[in-house]
C-alpha cells in the first residue's frame, strides 16, 4: 500500500510538473476607455476624454461584446504585447 501511495504523489508530482508551462505568468492587464473614433479590419482607435488616441489590435481571440461603433463608449482590457525583440548584448 505504501508503494502505491508513493506512486501516485510522484505522478501527481510529475503531472503537475509538466502542466506548469501552460500556466505561464501573463503580463498585466490594463483598460483605456472612451469614443471609438475608427473601426477597420483588426484594428479600433479610441479617443481618450484628454482628447489622447489609443490604436488597439483586434484579433480572433478578442472577446467582443457588442459591436463597435464610431462614436459609441468602449472599455478596452489589454495587454502589452511585445511584437520584436533585438538583444544588443553587453560589453
Amino acid at each position: 500500500m505504501k508503494r502505491f501511495i508513493l506512486a501516485l504523489t510522484l505522478a501527481t508530482a510529475l503531472a503537475t510538473a509538466l502542466a506548469t508551462p501552460a500556466f505561464a505568468r501573463q503580463p498585466k492587464t490594463y483598460q483605456v476607455t472612451g469614443k471609438v473614433v475608427e473601426v477597420a479590419d483588426g484594428l479600433v482607435v479610441v479617443e481618450k476624454a484628454d482628447k489622447e488616441k489609443w490604436e488597439l489590435a483586434i484579433g480572433p481571440d478578442t472577446k467582443v461584446t457588442g459591436t463597435l461603433k464610431v462614436g459609441e463608449k468602449v472599455t478596452i482590457q489589454y495587454r502589452m504585447v511585445a511584437t520584436t525583440a533585438e538583444a544588443k548584448g553587453g560589453k
